[in-house]
């Protein structure tokens, strides 16, 4: 990503697309009070200098079928970098994860995983032990509601000018 200066508008137009990625470019540009002509060219501004890395729409889960959605915390057998990179190209073949990522504390990793059903999860889990990926233990969180699932706060992360 190259380094960008951002001011208050393009703060404006990071949040307004995390919230609502297909607004109309008219609309977006009144949100954050510009004329259309500018707007885009911020737009096209922050793809290029990689803010802006994608869109995408949020799929209501529930309307397509029964599923479960399990985030887990993954602790590798060795701390060594070629299991670290094991593990990270194992799980990145794996279409049931969704979500992964590295952390510190306790353990290596918190994935977040969309299954069917809590026994596809748990095969899908022995595949990956027995994939030889390096897990040395891991803990399973079934998600029994949402209650959250904002976009950051664009503000409080990047100060504008």
């Amino acid at each position: 990503m190259q380094s960008t200066r951002l001011d208050h508008r393009d703060i404006a137009i990071l949040a307004t697309l995390s919230r609502e990625g297909r607004i109309a470019k008219t609309e977006l540009a009144a949100r954050v009070n510009l004329s259309p002509t500018p707007c885009w060219e911020r737009m096209k501004r922050l793809e290029k200098a990689g803010y802006i890395t994608g869109y995408r729409a949020e799929i209501d889960l529930a309307s397509l079928g029964p599923h479960v959605q399990v985030f887990v915390t993954v602790e590798l057998e060795s701390h060594k970098a070629e299991s670290f990179q094991l593990f990270e190209r194992t799980v990145a073949r794996m279409d049931q994860i969704t979500g992964c990522w590295a952390i510190g504390g306790g353990y290596d990793y918190l994935m977040q995983v969309v299954t069917t059903d809590v026994a596809t999860f748990q095969e899908m889990m022995d595949g990956l032990l027995e994939s030889r990926a390096g897990v040395r233990r891991y803990y399973s969180y079934i998600v029994t509601k949402p209650v959250k699932a904002d976009p950051p706060a664009m503000g409080l992360l990047r100060g504008a000018d």
